[in-house]
């Protein structure tokens, strides 16, 4: 027999009806996963190209963390997908379609990192949860970090050091 706190508690504890929006919701989070690989794929290529002034198929491997055999048939579909292209023996290339989606994916992760260092989060910390976050955020979430991030701006004079530790640079 449950004492009557715990039969209390529990009875507090009712499910929430089922919302109408969830199953878009599940569906927009399921089409954002699908599109993790091929973001994080043309970002580290890009920085791969800007760091080394090529990429190729093994630094890809170990810039992410996979193997060979992942980053060839990644890079396949990002061929398929007209964000990349390969000749035989060299180095990985974006075309310009995954160039531009190389800079919007590297400028949302850093937007992220910036609002999470701005909340206080130390900067490996914020760097580390930006890889998951910058996937999923919506552009109504985005757009509020940003108007979150101008305004702090506003408010933080140029070289004094901001709560997140970081010093702000004047727009």
């Amino acid at each position: 027999m449950l004492p009557d706190k715990s039969k209390r508690a529990r009875s507090a504890v009712r499910p929430l009806p089922p919302r109408p929006e969830t199953a878009a919701h599940q569906q927009l989070t399921r089409q954002r996963h699908a599109q993790e690989r091929v973001l994080d794929y043309v970002e580290a290529i890009a920085d791969l190209i800007a760091l080394r002034g090529e990429a190729r198929a093994t630094d890809l491997a170990k810039s992410l963390g996979v193997s060979h055999v992942t980053v060839i048939r990644t890079v396949q579909r990002l061929q398929r997908e007209g964000l990349a292209r390969t000749e035989p023996y060299r180095s990985i290339f974006l075309t310009d379609s995954g160039r531009r989606l190389a800079g919007r994916a590297r400028a949302r992760h850093e937007k992220v990192v910036a609002f999470l260092e701005a909340l206080g989060v130390p900067p490996a910390s914020a760097r580390a949860d930006a890889e998951g976050i910058e996937h999923h955020v919506g552009a109504e979430t985005l757009a509020a970090m940003e108007k979150f991030l101008g305004a702090r701006a506003l408010k933080t004079p140029p070289g004094v050091r901001a709560r997140g530790g970081g010093t702000r640079r004047p727009r």
